[in-house]
């Protein structure tokens, strides 16, 4: 198999030293413009591609950073995925990324990857099912920020959204449309956010008045297919609702399915509201209320809090608490 072009290789085809060269593909002012025009033409023509590792000895940084999300699938996480790397390209960095499908053990093999491919920093959205491969982290002394969710037993830096306000303001505006029985469609309550999101949903039925029934709590795996069986099962149950607050808008989309299927009206008998407002929140009929999250800002702030830890080679605690704001449309 054809090996890759070096430096050597391009000196020797322009006929000029090594350091011709490194001074030519490293944009150094010391060098004639004429012979700096050929060597890099002369690299073209050979395919040169500069070596990242010899780079990452030299200085001490790969310029590559690891980014482990829980669901690619989910537009939430394209959204954010893509604000990453745009704000690394523009800091110089690369990005891998790895998808652990909701599943721990993916998620710590995926971590022990980014480790042994010795990536500058980590940002990581985990599935909070445990935290040892956390603890690896800081153990490693990588660099690395929390995506999307809060340890509330450990001292980590974080950016997440404030989703106790953003559930807040979705029961809130449900009762103000007049609704008193709402069903909450929560995710796992191992994770900090189906906590905070129940937290916001119970305060805002307290200062409304009104009872918290946990017999209309349901914790539901993501995905659209298992909320919309879920909302199959608790319409044949017999349970009384008027609305529904569902923890992201994958969730709500299979709910309200589920509901148009058995002939309910949204929102004339059942209003619903949803989470995160993904780009298709905006084109489903009818068009979903839901809490919006600054998914770009989200993902640059990650990014830069963990350049500034990059850049400084200290560890930096520091949580970012992002505002959130309900955009009403028709399922209200």
């Amino acid at each position: 198999m054809k090996k890759f072009v070096t430096i050597r290789d391009v000196a020797k085809a322009a006929g000029v030293s090594i350091n011709t060269v490194s001074r030519a593909l490293n944009n150094k002012p010391d060098i004639n413009k004429e012979t700096k025009e050929r060597v890099l033409k002369v690299a073209r023509e050979l395919g040169y591609i500069k070596d990242a590792t010899a780079t990452s000895l030299r200085y001490g940084l790969t310029k590559v950073i690891g980014v482990i999300l829980e669901d690619s699938s989910n537009p939430f996480y394209s959204e954010v995925l893509k604000s990453i790397e745009m704000a690394a390209r523009k800091r110089g960095f690369n990005v891998i990324f790895m998808n652990t499908e909701k599943d721990y053990n993916l998620e710590e093999d995926a971590v022990k990857t980014m480790l042994s491919r010795r990536v500058d920093g980590i940002i990581i959205s985990p599935t909070q099912e445990k935290s040892e491969d956390i603890q690896l982290l800081i153990k490693s002394a990588v660099p690395f920020v929390i995506l999307g969710v809060h340890f509330e037993d450990m001292e980590v830096p974080e950016v997440y959204s404030n989703d106790v306000k953003g559930s807040y303001l979705a029961v809130s505006h449900l009762i103000e449309k007049g609704r008193k029985k709402i069903v909450y469609l929560s995710g796992y309550l191992y994770k900090s956010v189906a906590r905070m999101r129940l937290e916001g949903y119970r305060r805002a039925l307290y200062e409304h008045m009104l009872p918290f029934d946990e017999s209309y709590v349901f914790e539901v795996e993501e995905g659209v297919e298992n909320s919309y069986n879920k909302m199959l099962d608790i319409i044949e149950s017999g349970l009384q609702f008027d609305g529904v607050f569902c923890f992201n808008d994958i969730s709500a989309i299979g709910a309200m399915q589920a509901l148009r299927e058995k002939g309910y009206s949204i929102p004339n008998d059942v209003a619903v509201v949803g989470y995160d407002d993904i780009a298709f929140a905006h084109f489903i009929q009818p068009r979903l209320t839901t809490v919006r999250i600054d998914k770009q800002k989200e993902g640059e702030e990650a990014f830069e809090l963990l350049y500034e830890m990059i850049k400084r080679k200290e560890f930096v605690n520091k949580r970012l608490v992002l505002d959130v704001e309900l955009v009403v449309r028709e399922t209200t």
